[in-house]
């Protein structure tokens, strides 16, 4: 299956984010969205555009407030600096943690490490941009085999 979504906040329409580009799984062996959305999905065919309502509290979890720090801008390297930006954190029992930059002002920055969708009901609207047979080789990988250069080993030399 190849398909495109977007994620919108059900009370206040925001778009959360969006995937434009197909993105291709093997429906029942690399179910990549939430099993509620893959549920869905089943049986749908090419050029359908299904709305899937989602609690995200039921999937991530409620949201928790001590995963969500401000520190003074200049304590933040400035890589870091830019609204959006994940940061990858470890505690001191060496867990790691994705945090996401949620607020930038003139003296500080928040990170957040609660997943975007906890605690909001969204909408998963999907486009079915294409369903097919998979083929052998895409079932024993568990998904779709992406598709590369096709590069002649004979033709590689070392380079000097």
């Amino acid at each position: 299956v190849e398909l495109s979504y977007r994620v919108n906040d059900r009370d206040s329409g925001q778009l959360l984010t969006r995937v434009e580009f197909p993105l291709g799984y093997v429906h029942g062996h690399n179910e990549i969205l939430a099993p509620a959305v893959h549920a869905q999905l089943a049986g749908r065919r090419a050029g359908e555009v299904i709305q899937v309502p989602i609690d995200g509290h039921a999937i991530f979890g409620p949201r928790d407030e001590s995963l969500v720090f401000t520190d003074r801008i200049d304590n933040v390297p400035e890589e870091y600096r830019e609204l959006g930006t994940s940061i990858l954190m470890e505690n001191d029992r060496g867990q790691t943690r994705s945090f996401l930059v949620t607020r930038i002002d003139g003296a500080t920055l928040t990170v957040d490490g609660n997943h975007p969708l906890c605690g909001r009901d969204v909408v998963f609207t999907l486009e079915i941009l294409s369903v097919r047979d998979a083929t052998d080789e895409e079932l024993k990988a568990g998904g779709p085999i992406p598709s590369g250069p096709d590069i002649d080993p004979s033709r590689l030399r070392p380079v000097s």
